[in-house]
């Protein structure tokens, strides 16, 4: 054990001396801003493309019962979570009404052009906040929640999973797909831990090792449907995923 964590220090030394020029920008406080502005927005909208490419048929599957929980009006009512670019619009049934939310308001340029290619949905509001405070947003205003590869950079799992509790109306759905730490005996697991300071830093607070199914199975929904998947994206430690929905 002592020699695991020898070695996991050893390695993140490494690395952060590698990328140490990101650490002296942090340090002078530069490299936030320009992470924020555009770095993070250009590289997430790649990484979407790549992912989307991995995901295409487990989205189509996840996102098929959607039409299900609309409301007794027959409109179905949909928040998203750190949209970013709008990577799930086009998995979204038409007419669907969405709410999209961000922490970050640099992501306008991808965003134009998702919403260009996914003309069949409806967009209400674009709102400006953090997934821990939807304050925005009344109590079980929504007939569904969805997030997707962004538990992972949140400030707190449990305060966002509350907040998505509370939007949602009685019998609403939540969507999730977030990739995850791995089994903790495997060598990515290792390597996550090595990678974790640095890709926090650099990739805008993710972070490698949060096993999100507790978080999920310890929250008050009434019924989980979670699996474990693997998505391998090529030169990076995001490997194991968890996939599914939860009810209200």
């Amino acid at each position: 054990m002592a020699m695991t964590e020898a070695s996991i220090l050893f390695f993140r030394t490494c690395l952060a001396l590698l990328a140490m020029p990101i650490y002296l920008l942090s340090f002078l406080g530069i490299w936030e801003p320009f992470c924020k502005k555009i770095f993070f927005p250009f590289f997430l909208e790649k990484l979407s493309a790549i992912h989307n490419r991995k995901t295409k048929k487990q989205k189509q599957e996840l996102f098929r019962n959607l039409p299900d929980f609309a409301g007794p009006s027959g409109e179905l009512k949909l928040l998203e979570i750190g949209t970013g670019c709008g990577a799930n619009f086009q998995f979204y049934p038409p007419g669907c009404k969405v709410t999209c939310t961000d922490i970050n308001p640099n992501f306008q340029q991808g965003l134009s052009r998702s919403m260009s290619q996914n003309q069949h949905i409806h967009y209400e509001r674009f709102l400006i906040a953090a997934g821990e405070d939807l304050h925005q947003m009344p109590s079980g205003s929504v007939d569904a929640v969805v997030c997707t590869l962004v538990l992972c950079s949140v400030q707190s799992v449990n305060s966002t999973l509350k907040e998505v509790l509370r939007v949602l109306r009685p019998g609403g759905v939540f969507y999730f797909l977030e990739h995850v730490a791995d089994d903790h005996s495997s060598w990515r697991y290792f390597w996550q831990q090595v990678c974790y300071p640095t890709w926090k830093l650099v990739f805008a607070g993710c972070c490698l090792t949060r096993e999100i199914w507790k978080n999920l199975e310890q929250a008050n929904f009434s019924e989980l449907k979670l699996q474990h998947i693997s998505v391998p994206v090529p030169g990076t430690p995001i490997k194991p995923h968890i996939i599914g929905y939860a009810v209200k």
